[in-house]
Parts: structure tokens; C-alpha cells; sequence
């Protein structure tokens, strides 16, 4: 019995989903991997230097390029701006100095060797944003790169440390 009860548990562990609900008890949606609370917050992607910098790059990464202040997405092999916004500033004196762990990684789902700082590996599920309704009037001190689901507009918003800019139909 001692060498059956382990087993049991890790077999029946392997069957379970990953999925996680942050700032909220309970998912939406089975489909989902992530899923955040409906407080006046929102999430705020990885700043680093320059997208030029960063290897192995897989398409659907996010991230706030501190070199021209832009939220960016890699798609189609190349990077995107959705920021939209040529005069954004950001005060990225909270990240300068700080030493980057390229070690750190979450991985939800099947973990992989994609790099990342939180990798989300399912290939049946996705990420919901954070859900602000007029994010550019509730969120009171939003940070360069946040990104969230405006339920007014009913389009993504990206926060560039300067502007607000938005993703629709």
C-alpha cells in the first residue's frame, strides 16, 4: 500500500488542468489559463532595455521596451507597437539597477524551454485581462506597460507611461 498510494497521486496529479484565478475565487472559463479579478488594476508586462535584446522569442510575447516606450508585441516573426503613441515617457527608475534573473520563470500548462518570466503553455487555453471599466479614468497611478480590458470600450488599452491607447475592432 505504501508504494501504491504515491503512485496513485502522481498519476491522477497528472490529470489535472493548470489554470490559475488571480484576485477573484473562481474561472469564467474553462478555456482560460489565467484569469485576473475585476479590481481597478491591471497587468503590467516585463520592461526591458530593448526588444532587439531578447532571445529565443516566440510570437504572442508581450512586453514594455524601455528603449523608445513602447508596448510591443511579437507577431508574425517581428515586433508591433501597441502603443501607438511616438511621445511616450515612463519613469523606469524602479527597474534601473535591478539585476535581471534570467533563471526566473512561471510556467502554466506543459512546461517548455520557451523563455519568458511567465509563460503560459497551453495550446487549447488563453489569457484574460484584467476587466477595468474606463481604465483611463479608474486607474489612478497606472504603470508603463499595464495592459487590461476596457469593458466600456470593449477594447484592449495599453498604458505607455504617457497615454492610454486602444485595441478594437
Amino acid at each position: 500500500m505504501k508504494k501504491i498510494a504515491p503512485l496513485l497521486i502522481l498519476i491522477l496529479s497528472g490529470s489535472f488542468n493548470a489554470q490559475v484565478a488571480i484576485g477573484k475565487t473562481a474561472l469564467e472559463s474553462a478555456s482560460s489559463s489565467v484569469e485576473f479579478g475585476n479590481e481597478n488594476r491591471g497587468l503590467v508586462l516585463p520592461w526591458v532595455e530593448s526588444a532587439s535584446g531578447i532571445l529565443n522569442v516566440v510570437n504572442g510575447t508581450l512586453i514594455f521596451d524601455t528603449s523608445d516606450m513602447k508596448v510591443k508585441v511579437y507577431q508574425n516573426n517581428l515586433w508591433k507597437d501597441l502603443s501607438v503613441d511616438a511621445t511616450g515617457t515612463a519613469d523606469t527608475s524602479l527597474q534601473n539597477n535591478l539585476p535581471d534573473n534570467t533563471n526566473s520563470k512561471v510556467s502554466i500548462g506543459t512546461p517548455s524551454s520557451v523563455s519568458g518570466i511567465l509563460v503560459l503553455e497551453d495550446s487549447n487555453k488563453a489569457m484574460v485581462l484584467p476587466k477595468v471599466a474606463s481604465p483611463y479614468l479608474n486607474i489612478i497611478s497606472p504603470a508603463a506597460g499595464m495592459m487590461v480590458y476596457d469593458t466600456q470600450k470593449k477594447q484592449i488599452a495599453v498604458f505607455n507611461g504617457n497615454v492610454w491607447s486602444f485595441w478594437g475592432e
